[in-house]
């Protein structure tokens, strides 16, 4: 797998997960252009299997940091107004 990463350039991407009252937030800003859509990963292990729910937001940001901490902000409240029923 190296020489694939070497061969076309791209490089492991470091994505920080936070915990949340027991669910992870991974953040995942998209490029849009020349900014970044606000975008997360909420994530919650429930009955041995992974349940994932894909936020994404229209709100575009100048720079990745500015889109990854919209996110959090808003996956959290996400998750303390509907809980569990994002998984449906």
């Amino acid at each position: 797998m190296a020489w694939f990463q070497r061969l076309f350039g791209s490089k492991p991407v470091d994505v920080p997960t936070q915990v949340y009252e027991g669910y992870r937030i991974i953040d995942a800003p998209m490029p849009e252009g020349a900014k970044f859509r606000m975008s997360a990963r909420i994530e919650l292990d429930m009955d041995g299997e992974t349940k994932v729910h894909h936020l994404i937001r229209a709100d575009t940001f100048d720079d990745r940091e500015s889109a990854a901490c919209a996110a959090l902000v808003k996956a959290k409240q996400v998750i303390d107004q509907q809980g569990k029923s994002i998984f449906r």
